[in-house]
């Protein structure tokens, strides 16, 4: 299984082709440096300065998000190769330039590296990262390498453009708006539990596709532009820590309700299997779960003719109506015919 641990002793001679604490912090920016592919002409000044300059598109507001993975809390070298983490470590923040309706346009990658991370590992990381770069069009314009005495940390900022008027928030969604989904959800959640409990060890069909989804999730950022630029959505937020904590901040922020229907959420089989076999609400637990990187947005009837054109350009991703927005307060579920609160979502504190 791809998933395997990584060889993290502190030994150069365990660590077949060395470790990063051989290579020095020179080297190491320039076998960062040497796999880039030519940078884009709105980066005038990259790597080997004190700071990129970039020249915003003519007429465009400048969208920044930063976001850091930590080792042992959003991610296990058990279960996570070092491309996975690479690719990881850019999407998280590809899925926030989405929710804002924005292109994202360039990165900054800082590194806190462990002593003993070898340097197949560290060139794995840096592929992964390069990966997801190349298929969204993003350009690498600096960063920063540093030691860590623990856990590896990466940590990612993008920054992204987006036409005034085009600029997506949490706090626009409208009593009687449609509330919809990318995608699924719960599978990231379904992956890394499977993966916690054995993976390789146990057989169950469709799993590989929940796995996937927690190790490579995949950013929105087409969907999340489309939005924006056919300005069809009122409100719009990604779920990085689950469908319901992104359904109650939509809803405090724009001081309205939100009702979902238990039977619209689109959970795959294999992850329902997973969850009801379990003794679990699968339903719940979907919408719990964290790590989709979905897009979850609403949108009025009056505009729902501007939606159609982002399904048709939407490359084969799902899109769903899952509920929709109240003048009462509240988060609620739909099941049954019975109402119930939303479960609640991933909190980091």
């Amino acid at each position: 299984m791809r998933h395997a641990p990584l060889n993290t002793r502190a030994d150069a001679a365990a660590v077949p082709g060395g470790t990063v604490a051989d290579l020095g912090e020179r080297d190491l920016i320039a076998r960062i440096q040497e796999r880039l592919p030519p940078a884009s002409r709105a980066l005038l000044v990259g790597i080997g300065d004190d700071a990129a300059v970039l020249e915003p598109p003519r007429g465009r507001l400048e969208v920044l998000t930063t976001d850091g993975l930590v080792e042992g809390i959003h991610f296990d070298r058990r279960f996570s190769t070092p491309f996975d983490i690479g690719w990881k470590a850019l999407a998280v923040n590809l899925s926030d330039i989405a929710a804002m309706g924005a292109a994202p346009a360039a990165a900054l990658l800082s590194l806190a590296l462990p002593e003993s991370m070898g340097i197949d590992a560290l060139d794995g990381l840096i592929d992964g990262f390069l990966s997801l770069a190349g298929e969204s069009r993003v350009g690498l314009a600096g960063g920063n390498v540093t030691r860590s005495p623990g856990p590896l940390v990466v940590d990612v900022t993008v920054t992204g453009s987006v036409r005034r008027r085009d600029v997506l928030r949490r706090n626009g969604a409208r009593p009687g708006d449609g509330v919809f989904v990318t995608g699924s959800i719960g599978a990231a959640r379904a992956g890394l539990e499977f993966l916690m409990a054995g993976g390789s060890e146990i057989s169950l069909d469709g799993m590989d596709a929940c796995i996937e989804r927690y190790c490579r999730p995949a950013p929105r950022y087409r969907i999340g532009a489309l939005l924006g630029r056919v300005r069809a959505a009122t409100a719009c937020m990604d779920l990085s820590d689950g469908l319901a904590d992104a359904a109650r901040q939509v809803a405090e922020a724009s001081g309205v309700g939100i009702r979902l229907t238990a039977d619209a959420l689109p959970v795959s089989e294999a992850c329902r299997r997973w969850f009801d076999e379990r003794g679990g609400d699968a339903i719940a637990a979907a919408a719990a779960g964290g790590d989709d990187y979905e897009l979850l947005f609403t949108v009025p009837r009056k505009r729902t003719g501007r939606l159609r054109h982002v399904v048709q350009q939407a490359r084969n991703v799902p899109i769903t109506r899952i509920g929709e927005i109240t003048a009462e307060k509240g988060a609620e579920l739909i099941r049954n015919g019975s109402r119930e609160p939303l479960p609640a979502g991933f909190v980091h504190f």
